[in-house]
C-alpha cells in the first residue's frame, strides 16, 4: 500500500522522480500574469464564535435581492420559491447523493431524474428530454453540436437576439469543432425573418432562435421553424420555461431541439449559480442526445425500476462514440425544478406567467410616460423589456443602488452602441408599490 511522503527529503525525491527540482516547476505552463503575487492573507487560528462573526461580516458585504427591489434579469430571475422546495432539497438522500452508477441502489435518484425529464417533455411538448445540462449556455452549445452530428453539416445560423453570453460560449466550442456561425440580423429587437432564408445555405445544420429572446421579446418561432425546414435545416428553440405556460410550446411550432435555462424553476439566484440547463428533442433524434437519460423499465419479476439508459457519455466504455463530452447533470438543481413544477401544476405556472406579463406591461407603460424615457421597439415581450434612457444606463444603475433598487442591466455591457438602453425584468414578486417607487426614482433623474 502506497503512502504519501511526509518529510522534506521524501518530497524532494518525489519531485526528482518526475523530473523537476521545485513544485513551482509544475506550474510553468501557467502564464505569469495569471499567477502573480497571490497572497491568501489568512488570519490566525480563531474560536468557533470568532469564525462565525468573521463569516457574517464577510456575508454582509454582499447585497442580496431580498434586501432590495430587483429588476435584474438577463437569464436569472427573482421568482418566488415555495419553502417546501428547499426543505426537500435539504434531505440527506438528495443533498448527499452521488452519481447513480449502480441502479439497484440509486432508485430514488433515478426516479427523480425520470420525473424531471417527464415534466420537461410535458412543459415543452417534446418527445424526449435528458436529465439536465450544466446551464442554459451549455445546453444551447450541445443543441448545436447535436444538430451538426445529425445533419453532418457544419454551419449554424444564430439570431443576433440570442443571449450574448450564450453566443460567446458557442463561439468557444465552435472554433474547436469546426462549426461556422452565421448571424441573422435583427428587425427591431427580434430576428429579421425576411433575411433568414438568405443566411441558410446547403451546409446549414440548424437555425437557433431564442424566444423570449435576450431583450425579452417574443419571436415568431412558427415561421422560423417553417423557413428552417423548407431549407432542410433543423430548428433549435431557446425558451424561458415560465413563458411556456402561456406561449405556444416548441412542440406546437415543430421545433426539433429545445434548450433553456432552468433557474427560474425553483432555484435561487445564488449570486450566479449553480443553475441547470433544459434540453429536449423530437423522438427521432434521441440517440444523438447528450448527457444522461433516465429510463423506466421492469425487472424479471415485473417490478418497476429505473436505470440510466442511452448514456452515450465520454466516461463510459464506448467513450470514442460519445455524443458529447459533457459529463454530468445538475441533479440537485433539477430536483428543485421537479418539485417546483409538481407544486405549481399547470394552473399555478400559468398564474405565475400571467402575473409576470401583466406586471411587466404595467411598469413598461409607466416608464414610457416619463420624459426622456422611450420604448426601443414595439415588439411584443413577456416579462422583460428594453427602455431608451436619457442618461447612460450605467449611471442609472449606480444611482439606483443607493436607493436599494437593482434597476436592471446596462445593455452597453454587451453592445457598445446600446449604452443608453436598460433591460428591465419584472417577476410575480414585484408589487405595484415597488414598481411605482422605481418609476418615481426614474422621474427624479430628469
Amino acid at each position: 500500500m502506497a503512502f504519501l511522503p511526509h518529510g522534506r527529503d521524501d518530497v524532494k525525491n518525489m519531485l526528482q522522480k518526475i523530473g523537476v527540482d521545485r513544485f513551482e516547476d509544475l506550474l510553468s505552463n501557467i502564464p505569469d500574469i495569471l499567477k502573480g503575487d497571490v497572497s491568501l492573507d489568512l488570519p490566525g487560528p480563531l474560536s468557533e464564535l470568532d469564525i462565525q462573526m468573521e463569516m457574517q461580516s464577510l456575508l454582509e458585504k454582499n447585497t442580496a435581492c431580498h434586501q432590495v427591489i430587483s429588476f435584474l434579469g438577463g437569464g436569472a430571475y427573482d421568482h418566488f420559491i415555495p419553502k417546501v422546495v428547499d426543505f426537500i432539497l435539504s434531505r440527506p438522500e438528495f443533498a448527499t447523493a452521488y452519481t447513480p452508477y449502480q441502479a439497484e441502489v440509486s432508485q430514488g435518484t433515478l426516479q427523480v431524474m425520470y420525473e424531471f425529464q417527464s415534466l420537461i417533455c410535458e412543459l415543452t411538448d417534446m418527445n424526449a428530454s435528458n436529465a439536465s445540462m450544466y446551464d442554459g449556455a451549455t445546453a444551447m452549445v450541445e443543441a448545436a453540436i447535436m444538430a451538426k452530428n445529425i445533419k453532418r453539416k457544419s454551419d449554424i445560423v444564430i439570431s443576433s437576439a440570442v443571449h450574448p453570453l450564450y453566443r460567446k460560449t458557442l463561439e468557444t466550442y465552435a472554433d474547436a469543432l469546426g462549426i461556422q456561425l452565421i448571424d441573422c440580423p435583427l428587425n427591431g429587437l427580434i430576428c429579421d425573418l425576411s433575411k433568414l432564408s438568405e443566411c441558410i445555405t446547403d451546409n446549414t445544420a440548424a437555425v437557433i432562435i431564442q424566444s423570449p429572446n435576450f431583450f425579452g421579446c417574443i419571436e415568431d418561432t412558427g415561421s422560423a421553424a417553417q423557413i428552417s425546414h423548407d431549407h432542410n435545416a433543423l430548428f433549435i428553440q431557446g425558451v424561458d420555461p415560465i413563458s411556456l405556460a402561456i406561449l405556444k410550446t416548441p412542440g406546437e411550432v415543430d421545433a426539433d431541439i429545445v434548450f433553456g435555462e432552468g433557474q427560474s424553476l425553483g432555484n435561487h439566484l445564488n449570486f450566479g449559480g449553480p443553475y441547470l440547463g433544459l434540453f429536449a428533442s423530437k423522438q427521432a433524434y434521441v440517440r444523438k442526445m447528450p448527457g444522461r437519460i433516465s429510463g423506466m423499465t421492469e425487472d424479471v419479476d415485473g417490478t418497476r425500476g429505473y436505470v440510466l439508459t442511452l448514456q452515450t457519455r465520454e466516461q463510459h466504455i464506448r467513450r470514442a462514440k460519445a455524443t458529447s463530452n459533457i459529463c454530468s447533470n445538475e441533479a440537485l438543481c433539477a430536483l428543485a425544478a421537479t418539485v417546483y413544477l409538481a407544486l405549481m401544476g399547470q394552473s399555478g405556472l400559468r398564474q405565475v406567467a400571467e402575473l409576470c406579463i401583466q406586471k411587466a406591461h404595467y411598469l413598461y407603460k409607466k416608464i414610457c410616460e416619463l420624459d426622456g424615457f422611450n420604448a426601443v421597439s414595439n415588439d411584443p415581450f413577456f416579462k422583460e423589456f428594453v427602455i431608451k434612457t436619457p442618461i447612460p444606463a450605467s449611471d442609472i444603475i449606480q444611482k439606483a443602488q443607493k436607493r436599494a433598487i437593482f434597476a436592471g442591466i446596462d445593455l452597453g455591457m454587451f453592445f457598445s452602441e446600446r449604452d443608453h438602453e436598460l433591460l428591465i425584468a419584472v417577476t410575480e414578486k414585484r408589487s405595484k408599490e415597488q414598481m411605482d417607487t422605481f418609476v418615481d426614482f426614474l422621474s427624479s433623474l430628469v
